[in-house]
């Protein structure tokens, strides 16, 4: 008996526990452990039958990542396709083998639930084959058991996608078998039994052949499901190779199929991108976990909150509370304001009920928690205000002094700027302690990251509580420091800076664009201008310009694109053009013809710039940047600015965030061509002293970030 696996009988049923926690991940020791349990009642004439159930909370969450880490980074080879002996010995077992489902049945769990005969869960149970989030494919017969059981049409869907269905989606596509009320255990040994008494001989997923489709039909599928992966995709192979991997099931017999998936498996895993996806499945994780932070710092309960401003983003914040079951307070100056505020909330709740991805009930519920004020009057018993005004250090003084007065002394008072200064900010309340940055990204209510920030005074308390709330609002919270425009848009001024003197100095604004999209970012730096709108970059431009020093050169095109009222996309011109209603950007020659002029007006050669350099410039920008922050202690570890910009500025997850990226480019040659930049460019291209150090040594941020760990 393994103490990873521990089996007992139930009469004549023997039933194999998976005791891994915290989520029975399939480490070394559980496949072997459960397969020593199938050999046990084939040798054992006194069983007749075995339940596969889940200690804890959950059947099996999937394989142990750890493990494709230690491939992907040259370390101990053991694949997922290792699985397949111990799965088709499973499924070929002579006596019926059933899974009992409860938490989530993900990845590997699925598998080895696909490989028993019947399947059994409790109806909040989750399974799902989310493989391609880490750049890989299911690789022990998930694409070739699943479209046996759901058809192909939602084996493609979850098989390419990653997402999970639940259980009572589950049964109706055939994925289990029965919904069990009550105990779990319990109810397996029930069906189990019934299906003995039954005579009902094992049901091998691999003989299932009436979901496969036909070649005519399925070819169809296949296609639109290729077209939506290039939509949707942006540059990751894993999804296409999932597709391809189900469309052998299809086209082959079972166990070639099998060695198709694996041969396709493999071709993930040791591709850059499973090691750049990896990492930011290990980062996320990291950046929970604040060092010089003790565990046992105390963290306040947040019982009730309150938003200051309901526009786009104060609506917003207001939605991710209410969406976490916390009631809220929205305040707004002025009735209309907030009416118009609340039905931008009622708006947003009713897309997600058309779409499916919410009962009319549950945004009732929603909406009920979001109590609409004009004044302060009900802010004494909140545990936590955030304050979404106009950003406009004056005007977030003056609500912090009201806030000050108006809530209980121990709450905490939350600004959501995204550039000012959160020290001068608390200083406008006799409790700098208890004041903090939560810096939401707009959409606030689908957008993941929190930047949580933390000034000259914050107490740590209110640093644990920041991070703890920010997992309670289903965010990824990355704590940094206090500084102009804190991590993400203290990188992104560099790199627009970039975009826009490529843009002077010749290249078009589409060829700047489509090279940042060829990377994989979401959207290149202009189309993401007119997105934000032109008129808020120039105010915050015009904000900070009395800290430029004279004589440097700065970009010119936003002064006369705001002059000229071409804002980006809500006046139809910015960067681009838009036609009416449509955010498709067309380039407009009018904008081109003004570079044309401001450039030669300024004295700036145009030329042809190199392919290499359009992505260079920018890149470099940023990642040299981000070294200048690591440096100086605004981000804790390079982790922390890749997790940032993946999750909350569209940096393609395939090059794992821009520090990752750069020690796969290799640090030299980067600050090689940085070197080289600034004596073209002049000082603004100064290498930070951490990337020459680094270079000159050899070393990775990779490097630094193990050393910050060891407190180096």
């Amino acid at each position: 008996m393994s103490d990873l696996v521990p089996i007992r009988k139930d009469g004549e049923i023997l039933v194999i526990e998976i005791n891994n926690p915290p989520v029975n991940a399939l480490s070394p020791g559980v496949p072997e452990g459960i397969l020593s349990g199938i050999r046990q009642a084939k040798e054992d004439a006194s069983v007749e039958g075995v339940v596969l159930i889940g200690g804890g909370r959950t059947f099996i969450a999937g394989a142990d990542i750890k493990e494709f880490g230690k491939i992907t980074s040259g370390g101990r080879r053991r694949d997922a396709a290792g699985l397949n002996p111990v799965l088709n010995e499973i499924e070929a077992s002579p006596k019926p083998v059933v899974a009992a489902l409860h938490g989530t049945a993900f990845g590997g769990g699925l598998e080895f639930a696909m490989a028993c005969h019947w399947r059994v869960a409790v109806a909040d149970a989750q399974v799902g084959q989310p493989e391609v989030k880490l750049g890989i494919i299911p690789g022990a017969g998930g694409t070739q058991r699943l479209p046996r059981l759901a058809g192909v049409p939602k084996a493609l869907e979850m098989c390419a996608q990653g997402e999970p269905v639940r259980a009572p989606e589950a049964l109706k596509l055939g994925i289990i078998d029965q919904i069990v009320e009550g105990n779990l255990l319990e109810g397996a040994l029930a069906f189990l039994r019934r299906k003995i008494a039954e005579g009902v001989t094992p049901r091998r997923t691999r003989d299932l052949k009436d979901r496969l489709g036909n070649e005519a039909t399925n070819a169809a599928v296949f296609a639109l499901a290729r077209e939506m992966a290039r939509k949707q995709a942006r540059g990751l192979m894993a999804p296409f190779k999932a597709i391809d991997a189900v469309e052998a099931a299809t086209k082959l017999p079972f166990d070639e199929g099998l060695a198709r998936e694996s041969e396709l498996f493999q071709e993930c895993l040791l591709s850059p991108q499973s090691k750049a996806l990896i990492h930011i499945f290990f980062g996320e994780r990291a950046v929970a976990k604040v060092p010089g932070l003790p565990k046992d710092t105390p963290i306040r309960a947040i019982k009730k909150a309150a938003v200051v401003g309901a526009g786009t983003m104060g609506g917003g914040i207001a939605m991710v509370y209410a969406n976490a079951g916390i009631p809220v307070l929205l305040k707004e100056v002025t009735q209309e304001l907030l009416e118009r505020g609340l039905e931008v909330v009622r708006k947003n709740y009713g897309g997600s009920v058309q779409k499916g991805r919410m009962t009319p009930a549950e945004m009732d519920q929603r909406l009920g928690l979001i109590q609409p004020t004009l004044d302060y009057e009900a802010f004494g018993d909140v545990d936590i205000v955030v304050e979404a005004v106009f950003e406009d250090m004056a005007i977030k003084k003056q609500v912090f002094a009201e806030l000050d007065r108006a809530v209980k002394p121990e709450a905490i008072l939350a600004s959501n700027t995204s550039t000012l200064d959160i020290d001068e900010i608390a200083a406008a309340t006799s409790r700098p302690d208890r004041v903090i940055g939560h810096h939401f990204f707009s959409p606030a209510h689908v957008m993941r990251l929190l930047e949580i920030v933390r000034g000259r005074s914050t107490a740590p308390e209110v640093i644990a509580t920041s991070m703890d709330l920010a997992r309670r609002l289903r965010k990824v919270g990355v704590l940094v420091g206090n500084c102009r425009g804190f991590v993400g848009n203290r990188m992104l001024a560099p790199y627009g800076r970039e975009a826009q003197f490529l843009v002077e100095e010749g290249a078009r604004v589409e060829e700047v664009d489509a090279a940042l999209e060829g990377f994989g970012l979401a959207m290149g730096y202009f189309r993401m201008a007119d997105l934000a709108g032109v008129d808020v970059g120039w105010r915050v431009k015009e904000a900070h310009k009395h800290l430029v020093l004279p004589g440097t050169r700065v970009p010119l095109m936003v002064d006369h694109l705001y002059q000229l009222g071409r804002h980006g996309q809500k006046t139809g011109k910015g960067w681009y053009r838009y036609e009416s209603g449509s955010r498709a950007a067309i380039p407009d020659p009018e904008v081109a013809g003004l570079i044309v002029k401001v450039a030669r007006e300024a004295g700036i050669e145009q030329r042809k710039i190199p392919p290499e350099e359009l992505l260079e410039r920018p890149l470099y920008a940023l990642i040299n940047e981000g070294a200048r922050i690591l440096e100086e202690g605004m981000a804790l570890r390079a982790v922390d600015i890749d997790i940032i910009y993946v999750y909350g500025y569209g940096f393609p997850p395939a090059h794992g965030g821009p520090m990752f990226y750069a020690d796969q480019v290799g640090l030299k040659p980067i600050y090689d061509r940085i070197v080289e930049f600034e004596s073209r460019h002049g000082e603004a291209w100064a290498p930070a002293g951490l990337l020459k150090r680094l270079a000159e040594e050899g070393k990775s941020f990779a490097d630094f970030d193990k050393a910050a760990a060891l407190g180096a």
